[in-house]
């Protein structure tokens, strides 16, 4: 089971999605267990402040760290072990290795940054920062989301597919095949042959090519990481000598 608790002043941007489709089952079958904790809970004034404007002037404001720390005290009481991660920019980039390491683990506490951030003296308390890339959102609530379902996606039992989590993009380090449903043709375009002959083998081989061609071309950072099998160096050689075969075709 992946137990998670998301540390928020926004308990509602995070309640909604944890309700739905995937996750929303998967809390229904046990296999996800969610705490949504609301910041303000630990304020000790009556307004429930949380954020004040930062020491050496500056826009904005910055989370406290008085109810930050000792929501995060609180949770830590509450999940022995548990590792800590702060939703900020600075952080370790999230992707699919990342997700498998954190699913690992077990049990989590995500505390969702705000404003212009938290006090520095926040990061005593938490065991890493971590960001989902090099862009802006509001704040971490929708990152701690993101998470969430990844993590959880792995987790036996979830998904009906078994096999659906093991061939989905980033998996093995490459992007997903392009996928095809009914009907057999749409608009002038059919469904490529070999899915429709009913030779796994074929469909395997085909699967894998396609997959090598998309992250050849559209994510070459990933396709240089990769260790190429022998058979994947055959399909890239047959792939590519296609190509050029069809290209000389077209140009007479």
């Amino acid at each position: 089971m992946v137990s998670v608790e998301i540390l928020t002043l926004f308990p509602r941007m995070v309640e909604g999605p944890l309700t739905e489709s995937i996750l929303g089952k998967a809390r229904e079958r046990g296999y996800l267990k969610v705490a949504v904790t609301d910041l303000r809970d630990f304020a000790h004034d009556k307004h429930r402040v949380c954020d004040d404007t930062p020491y050496g002037g500056g826009a904005g404001m910055v989370m406290k760290p008085e109810p930050l720390v000792e929501a995060i005290e609180a949770a830590r009481a509450r999940r022995p072990g548990a590792r800590v991660i702060l939703m900020g920019p600075r952080g370790r980039v999230f992707d699919q290795q990342v997700a498998r390491e954190l699913h690992a683990l077990g049990s989590l506490v995500l505390v969702c940054g705000r404003y212009e951030g938290v006090d520095e003296r926040v990061l005593d308390f938490v065991d890493e920062e971590m960001s989902l890339g090099d862009f802006v959102l509001t704040g971490g609530e929708l990152a701690a989301v993101c998470i969430v379902d990844a993590v959880t996606r792995l987790e036996p039992g979830v998904l009906g597919n078994l096999a659906s989590a093991s061939s989905e993009s980033f998996e093995e380090g490459v992007l997903e095949y392009p996928q095809y449903t009914r009907p057999p043709e749409f608009r002038g375009k059919r469904v490529p042959e070999v899915l429709l002959s009913g030779d796994h083998a074929r469909v395997a081989r085909w699967r894998r090519a396609m997959s090598l061609k998309a992250t050849r071309e559209r994510r070459p950072d990933l396709f240089a990481k990769l260790t190429l099998s022998e058979q994947d160096r055959v399909l890239l050689k047959e792939m590519l000598e296609g190509e050029g075969e069809s290209h000389a075709q077209q140009d007479t």
